[in-house]
């Protein structure tokens, strides 16, 4: 087989720095598909910690496809982190105790997103934050120091605060073909073989591919 192993999490041990995501997770509410990296010289194998106020309770899920690449100083908020926000006050009495917790929110007066999920091939630059139940497509890129509060379409380059869209990648029939090509899927050998025309920035090159 052609190319680094999935299931190793420094791949290249000359880049300490970038660890395969999924061969370090351990919460269940984490998925994420092979080949995508986190790159950190404080500890890229400490991922997990980039996704906060992650709480089993909720039921939320982060899900990231395969080959994305994610920077330094990523942050995840999750659905933990929202208030209720239906009532006189927004401040969590309950978490605090001290006969506090018996005014616990109702489930449904938070204001819950649902998951949030990163597509295939998306590339996320440094600092960016993304929000609760944000759908960001595959193909899409993130510009550093984003702080991402809504879906990004697919093959988009989005960046600020709050994150817009400030172009597409390619022409609409152009990307509806790479989301029918979903060449992600394809087996290590066939992306190899492939691997000119995935890297080439002559379009008609991907478009010959069998």
């Amino acid at each position: 087989m052609h190319g680094p192993d999935p299931n190793a999490v420094i791949p290249n041990p000359n880049i300490k720095s970038l660890c395969f995501i999924k061969n370090v997770i351990t919460r269940p509410n984490i998925i994420v598909g092979e080949y995508t990296y986190y790159d950190d010289i404080d500890g890229a194998e400490k991922f997990q910690e980039r996704v906060t106020h992650h709480y089993d309770f909720n039921g939320d899920k982060l899900i990231i496809g395969k080959f994305c690449a994610i920077a330094r100083g990523i942050e995840f908020v999750m659905n933990g982190a929202n208030h209720r926000m239906c009532s006189v006050t927004t401040y969590p009495f309950n978490i605090l105790g001290g006969g506090w917790e018996k005014f616990v929110p109702a489930m449904e007066d938070l204001p819950l997103k649902g998951d949030t999920v990163v597509g295939n091939d998306v590339w996320i630059g440094q600092n960016v934050t993304v929000m609760p139940g944000v759908h960001i497509g595959d193909g899409a890129i993130i510009g550093a120091n984003s702080v991402v509060a809504s879906d990004i379409p697919a093959y988009c380059v989005a960046a600020g605060n709050p994150c817009r869209v400030i172009r597409k990648r390619f022409g609409d029939e152009l990307i509806e073909y790479l989301l029918e090509l979903r060449w992600w899927d394809w087996d290590a050998d066939k992306i190899f073989a492939n691997m000119e025309a995935l890297c080439s920035g002559d379009l008609t090159k991907i478009r010959s591919i069998k």
